[in-house]
């Protein structure tokens, strides 16, 4: 049994150190109905915290279940204008968004393909104005978890159901910091050492990275000019800073859109959509994705990187230590939250545009004569290994080691 004041240190962290709210201002929180508990408790402490307003837009997953199963394909090629409207309309109001993300890993195993492909791509592009607005920060947003039991078993098969919960709850609490004394105070010393990686590598502004390990990973990723490596913490417009993602281990770029080439092997299962994408490699030729493999999930991950032109080309680099604690916790926890966070990783599609130098002020035109990638998607996948090297090269010729056996080189 989880301590109730352990889930209230979680709760203050979430809304002080997540989404940072601030008095007065909207929270919008995406919750899986399964975790309404926790969400009320989220929901009273917003306004204890001089929230002027905190909308739930609940989800559930058996619900979606049964609409993929036995819902007409055409359903799936609109998305109703007012769930569009009511996202517009918080964001367009400086409001807060907050989501838990704990779905079923396998919720949508065996369903049509066709269908999850045009839902993908369906939602993307009618949201695409609202995500575009969060990928330049103009609000602050943050996503954690909350452990469901169809997810605790996943992660704990051999459990009851108690126990699974149980020590699932155990682990994002220790992945989160939650469980420690003071977890505001202790983020905020977390913050300043990925601070100090952050900053040492935007000051060499490397040309480009060379990565290799033992899974047969050889890919070389070139860096735009004037490009920003960011880490956990980020900055609204208006300057207000927020945590975009609790538990967060990472410091992130954007590859340049066409210098992309070689091959890379996935080192850990995706969970794209509600099915597990397992053992994959993608290869790129200046850019772009020209095959892939996978030995479950091919399907979902050929959707994936069809929903546009933009999903056959990457968006970011980010770098995660072997060692780092999530991964020592020896959990695979089927959720990219936590697993992106535990290993190095690339992702498919969007860009971050504060990821390079006045991004928030570049046209289509402009982005693309950067090197600063398009799209409607923007999915994590992990590349990190124990054996993991990736060697960075300067515009003079120098290189040095970045990662040397999974962690950062000494």
């Amino acid at each position: 049994m989880i301590k109730k004041e352990t889930l209230k240190k979680y709760v203050d962290l979430s809304l002080e150190i997540g989404v940072n709210l601030q008095k007065n201002q909207i929270l919008v929180i995406m919750s899986p109905v399964e975790t309404a508990d926790f969400t009320r408790l989220l929901v009273e402490r917003a306004y204890l915290l001089g929230a002027s307003e905190v909308v739930v837009h609940w989800s559930d997953d058996f619900c979606k279940k049964m609409t993929f199963t036995y819902g007409e394909k055409n359903i799936f090629e609109e998305m109703p204008q007012w769930q569009v409207d009511s996202f517009m309309h918080y964001a367009n109001k400086g409001a807060a968004f907050l989501s838990i993300s704990a779905s079923d890993p396998e919720l949508l195993a065996g369903i049509d393909g066709e269908k999850i492909g045009a839902y993908q791509k369906t939602r993307g592009q009618a949201l695409k104005p609202y995500y575009d607005k969060l990928m330049i920060n103009e609000f602050q947003w943050n996503i954690i978890s909350v452990p469901t039991l169809p997810w605790a078993k996943k992660v704990f098969p051999n459990l009851s159901d108690e126990e699974a919960i149980s020590s699932l709850w155990n682990a994002i609490l220790k992945s989160t910091k939650a469980d420690t004394e003071n977890p505001v105070e202790t983020w905020k010393n977390h913050l300043s050492l990925l601070k100090e990686k952050m900053d040492y590598l935007n000051k060499k502004q490397f040309e480009k990275f060379v990565i290799t390990n033992s899974l047969g990973t050889n890919l070389t990723v070139k860096l735009p000019k004037n490009h920003i490596w960011a880490s956990g913490k980020d900055v609204t417009q208006s300057g207000v800073e927020f945590v975009a993602n609790i538990p967060t281990e990472e410091v992130f770029s954007m590859p340049h859109k066409y210098g992309v080439d070689g091959i890379v092997y996935a080192s850990k299962p995706l969970n794209y959509s509600g099915t597990l994408i397992e053992d994959f490699s993608l290869t790129f030729k200046d850019g772009k994705i020209i095959d892939f493999s996978a030995k479950s999930g091919y399907e979902a991950l050929k959707n994936l990187i069809s929903i546009d032109d933009g999903a056959k080309y990457l968006g970011e680099i980010a770098l995660v230590p072997f060692d780092s604690p999530i991964s020592n916790l020896g959990i695979l926890f089927f959720n990219t939250l936590f697993d992106e966070n535990a290993s190095c990783h690339l992702a498919i599609g969007q860009a971050y545009s504060s990821c390079i130098e006045n991004g928030d002020k570049l046209s289509s035109e402009e982005m693309e004569e950067v090197g600063m990638n398009d799209s409607l998607t923007h999915v994590d996948f992990m590349f990190g290994t124990r054996d993991l090297s990736i060697v960075g090269f300067e515009k003079n010729g120098n290189f040095e080691n970045i990662f040397v056996n999974g962690n950062w080189a000494e």
